[in-house]
């Protein structure tokens, strides 16, 4: 088995290991990147349903363009540019 280390970290005063500078807190995105992969998410999901228990084309095109929204949506966010770590 092998040996394990004993000993305290030492938490900074905000409590966060003392290690990690500023460039290593994490954000969450912006509202707008999050609402244009809800979208893109409903389109995968009205796609999904359209082709159960058998395939309705316009249904499962309505989802697809649905999924191509949101895609637009995130190159105006900038998602992958901007909220991307």
């Amino acid at each position: 088995m092998a040996e394990q280390p004993t000993g305290t970290v030492d938490l900074g005063p905000a409590g966060n290991l003392a290690h990690y500078g500023a460039q290593e807190i994490h954000h969450h995105g912006k509202p707008m990147s999050w609402v244009s992969v809800t979208v893109i998410i409903i389109g995968f999901v009205v796609g999904g349903v359209a082709m159960v228990p058998h395939p309705t084309w316009w249904a499962f095109w309505l989802g697809a363009g649905i999924a191509i929204v949101g895609c637009i949506m995130t190159l105006f966010a900038h998602t992958f540019s901007d909220d991307w770590y």
